[in-house]
């Protein structure tokens, strides 16, 4: 029987990569996402999840949601005190038809994402419009979280 040298270092690198092999097929890795904004999800049904950008500006918060294909009937964007939400659907057919067979293939997947917004928002002001596969969803500012210029005087 020959003795073999245990490398401590080399077996937890082992499992630190195992662990977040795991991880990653429950939740998307943030990087990830940037490269691939329809990873799946594990879980009931077909859900996906897109990639969001979110830029505090002094005025708004400006939240970019990546959402390649996407018609803007099929999206919904709602919110409900301090959080934004979108969900929608992706539908693709395909036919391929030739000589002896026709071949239709149907997928649906759904979407949604929810996010914390910091600040409170004006919702009546919200404004969202869908560009390029792109959502941008512009929460301004409520007037009451907006930075306000303290004028100094002399005392």
């Amino acid at each position: 029987m020959a003795l073999e040298k245990w490398h401590p270092l080399t077996e937890l690198e082992h499992m630190r990569k195992e662990m977040e092999r795991i991880w990653d097929e429950f939740l998307p890795s943030p990087r990830r996402a940037v490269l691939t904004p329809w990873k799946r999800l594990v879980g009931e049904g077909d859900v996906t999840l897109p990639a969001v950008d979110i830029i505090d500006r002094d005025e708004e918060i400006l939240v970019k949601i990546e959402m390649p294909g996407v018609s803007k009937e099929n999206i919904d964007v709602s919110v409900q005190e301090n959080t934004l939400t979108v969900r929608g659907e992706i539908k693709e057919e395909k036919e391929e038809k030739e000589e002896n067979y026709l071949r239709r293939e149907r997928t649906y997947r759904t979407f949604e994402r929810s996010i914390n917004i910091p600040v409170k928002v004006a919702p009546d002001k919200i404004k969202a419009g869908l560009r390029d596969g792109i959502l941008y969803v512009h929460l301004p500012k409520a007037e009451e979280t907006k930075p306000r210029k303290i004028k100094v005087e002399v005392a």
